[in-house]
């Protein structure tokens, strides 16, 4: 087993990957997973699922859950089935689509949702916001002050309770030459909330 841990946080380099697709950072990702706050049966929403770390770790965390993948581009959709197979995973499910129109076609509604960066990602908050359970939390992340300002007044709008906003501020120690130091992994936002009702 590629994973035989309980643990999340799986080392990037354990993804097959593709030049050019974003990939969540295993820092990122556990920030962003502790805030779904996940169930073992939970249903799972990852929209822009891009290489499909986040869907591989959900997937690992909900044995008894379902989690769905959306992703537009064929390729990279391609690109997190292997993944998931890399992972032997059978509870996730990719689609193929362009959030948020293909939303209303998704199989189950959600318990949890992750959106990572996409456009427009307020108007995908607003349609998510529909399908999402009662009780249910949304978690969205923003590299840029944009998306940071959509999300916060998308959240305001629909008056997400209970809501967290994190920046992440990560540092890796990597080799350069004879010398070791610090690098950066690009900031980002990570906020969350909840639907009471």
């Amino acid at each position: 087993m590629l994973w035989p841990y309980v643990t999340p946080g799986i080392p990037d380099d354990l993804f097959e990957r593709l030049p050019g697709i974003p990939m969540s950072k295993r820092e990122v990702r556990l920030l962003l997973i502790s805030h779904l706050r996940l169930q073992a049966d939970s249903v799972v929403w990852d929209i822009g699922a891009g290489t499909g770390t986040i869907a591989v770790e959900t997937g690992l965390l909900c044995p008894k859950g379902r989690i769905i993948a959306v992703e537009r581009d064929e390729e990279v959709a391609s690109l997190i089935r292997r993944n998931c197979d890399r992972f032997e995973l059978n509870n996730v499910e990719v689609i193929e689509g362009s959030a948020p129109e293909c939303l209303e076609n998704l199989p189950q509604p959600p318990h949890r949702v992750c959106i990572e960066g996409g456009r427009p990602i307020k108007a995908i908050l607003q349609e998510v916001w529909r399908y999402l359970q009662p009780h249910g939390r949304v978690v969205a992340t923003a590299s840029n002050l944009e998306n940071l300002y959509a999300l916060s007044e998308g959240f305001a709008e629909l008056q997400v309770r209970n809501i967290e906003v994190v920046q992440s501020a990560v540092n890796r120690l990597e080799t350069r030459g004879l010398s070791q130091t610090f690098a950066a992994v690009n900031p980002i936002f990570i906020l969350s909330g909840e639907k009471l009702d």
